[in-house]
């Protein structure tokens, strides 16, 4: 399991996101963003190269508190042809140099997600080593789609991105990674699955809500 250091991140997270987020089309402020931590979660790299971080952060700069779904993904070495997926850079006080990425580009964090999906990967804590997370559930219904997966395309829309995925062993999948968090559950009769877990808003209360939905992919 991926050890969390307890060291300083030069940018930080939110200092990253405070620049990144107002150039996406589902950003909903009207200029700079004042972020708060809201919580989320963590997939484990099995190859301990890549960190996954299904993040929640909060814009508490307008009138009206907005969280967003941010996944990440930190590598100690840039992704081949994924520059505008890049967040930026920053250094870690442990491991170096660190790429950080929207993680929706990734294959390795797309690749965990599948694997959580299918009952394959354990959703761990965001900020506590070797602890896993049972209050993420993560469900799908209908013929699986074997592994390996290969992510073919991801789009942006106003609330959300679609990314597609295609199995090896044949099969094709839309996850949708919901960016304008909103609590509630997931609408089961219309999804083949979907992953909630739970954050925290702005006056700290608890709040839960779909982090992805899964549906079948047109061909």
């Amino acid at each position: 399991m991926a050890v969390i250091h307890r060291t300083t991140l030069t940018p930080t997270k939110l200092e990253l996101l405070t620049s990144w987020l107002p150039t996406r089309p589902w950003y909903e402020g009207e200029g700079r963003p004042e972020l708060l931590k809201g919580g989320g979660f963590r997939l484990d790299d099995p190859k301990g190269e890549v960190g996954i971080d299904f993040m929640v952060v909060t814009d508490v700069s307008g009138d009206r508190p907005v969280s967003y779904h941010v996944p990440l993904t930190y590598r100690g070495a840039p992704l081949e042809d994924t520059a505008h997926a890049l967040i930026g850079t920053a250094e870690h006080g442990v491991l170096g140099p660190r790429w950080v990425y929207d993680g929706t580009h990734d294959p390795v964090l797309v690749a965990q997600l599948h694997a959580l999906l299918h009952g394959d990967a354990e959703p761990q804590h965001q900020s506590v080593s070797d602890t896993p997370d049972p209050s993420v559930v993560a469900s799908l219904t209908g013929a699986p789609v074997p592994g390996p997966v290969r992510l073919t395309g991801v789009a942006d829309g106003p609330h959300a991105t679609d990314i597609v995925v295609d199995g090896d062993g044949g099969g094709r999948l839309t996850l949708r990674f919901t960016r304008v968090m909103r609590p509630g559950e997931a609408d089961a009769g219309r999804t083949r699955g979907h992953v909630t877990a739970g954050w925290r808003l702005h006056d700290e209360t608890e709040a839960r809500g779909v982090y992805v939905v899964v549906l079948d992919a047109p061909r």
